[in-house]
């Protein structure tokens, strides 16, 4: 009972902080206009980055699959890719928790991919795509730092630091150094108390599904596959940013510039992002650009929404699919 209170109160505090994010994003808005930048807008364009999406979720089930292999020679791709689509719909019910429903979806069929270590292979992806957005980052950083630094330094870094009494390294710092006392405190107790045997043990399958990636047989694959996935979240961006007449002035790197502002919005725990992306894409448009906040949240909304349109009509389609899907077990009886 206690543990169902706490999840209820986590998920009201994540609905709360997108309603809030929600609410001065639309501050302010001018519907009327916003209406009409809408009903202006090139819509085949949208249609056209909705398709580049759906690629997308195949391409990461294809990167998955690579890792998941040296587990389970037999894993299919169908069921890599129903897997990362039926995780995309549990992150709009509460945020994160996709990522441990579709390990779910795979140890369900599968013998030898035991959830331990499919959990592993999921936080080295994870761990892919978190460098690879700061990969980009900094790329962008490095070259167009007189446009785009000022906006993650005064609109990010500062505004975070300011709340802070202290530096944000020593609270990476302390984190790190507590990391470390927990895991060797787990690691000497591991013999004497079950709890820490059953701790290291999942710690253990972790690191099995982790360090699976560097036993695949085509290592260039992965990464080829990282690459492939991002190059399609830069067209989405490039797409939606097409689809908008009063945007036609902006370029193919002003969208690589939306897309990593865009990808920190999602990563903030809120259900499928929302408010975060709005805010953080809209500010990012005004503050660089000096576009009006209203068509700023025009390119939000429709960025956004045709995203969670496509990954709930796949989620959705994929979610069937599983469920009428039998297992071998099953099959075989």
């Amino acid at each position: 009972m206690k543990l169902r209170i706490k999840e209820i109160l986590k998920y009201a505090i994540s609905l709360a902080v997108a309603a809030l994010l929600l609410y001065f994003s639309f501050r302010g808005v001018e519907w009327r206009e916003f209406l009409n930048a809408l009903t202006s807008c090139r819509w085949e364009f949208i249609v056209l980055s909705m398709a580049v999406s759906v690629l997308a979720f195949w391409l990461r089930g294809l990167r998955w699959r690579g890792i998941i292999l040296p587990i389970d020679p037999g894993m299919s791709r169908a069921t890599t890719f129903n897997a990362v689509n039926i995780g995309y719909i549990a992150n709009f019910v509460f945020p994160r928790i996709g990522e441990f429903v579709r390990c779910g979806v795979i140890s369900r069929r599968s013998k030898s991919a035991t959830y331990d270590k499919v959990l592993g292979t999921v936080v080295l992806e994870r761990g892919w795509d978190l460098l690879s957005m700061f990969i980009f980052l900094a790329a962008l950083l490095i070259f167009r730092w007189e446009r785009f630094g000022t906006f993650f330094v005064t609109k990010m870094w500062e505004p975070l630091s300011e709340r802070l009494s202290f530096s944000l390294w020593w609270i990476v710092a302390i984190l790190v150094l507590l990391s470390g006392l927990c895991i060797w405190g787990i690691y000497a107790c591991r013999k004497r108390s079950g709890a820490a045997a059953k701790i290291w043990s999942l710690a253990q399958g972790l690191a099995n599904g982790f360090t699976s990636a560097f036993r695949m047989e085509h290592k260039w694959r992965f990464f080829a596959y990282t690459l492939a996935v991002w190059l399609c979240y830069w067209a989405m961006a490039v797409l939606t940013m097409w689809s908008i007449p009063d945007l036609d002035t902006l370029n193919v790197v002003d969208a690589l510039f939306l897309m990593i502002a865009g990808s920190l919005g999602w990563l903030v725990p809120v259900p499928g992002g929302f408010g975060a992306f709005h805010f953080i894409v809209s500010l990012a448009l005004s503050t660089i650009y000096g576009i009006p906040f209203e068509l700023g949240i025009v390119f939000a909304t429709l960025s956004h929404e045709s995203q969670s349109v496509t990954m709930l009509l796949a989620g959705a389609g994929s979610w069937f699919y599983e469920t009428l899907k039998k297992n071998p077990e099953e099959k075989k009886a």
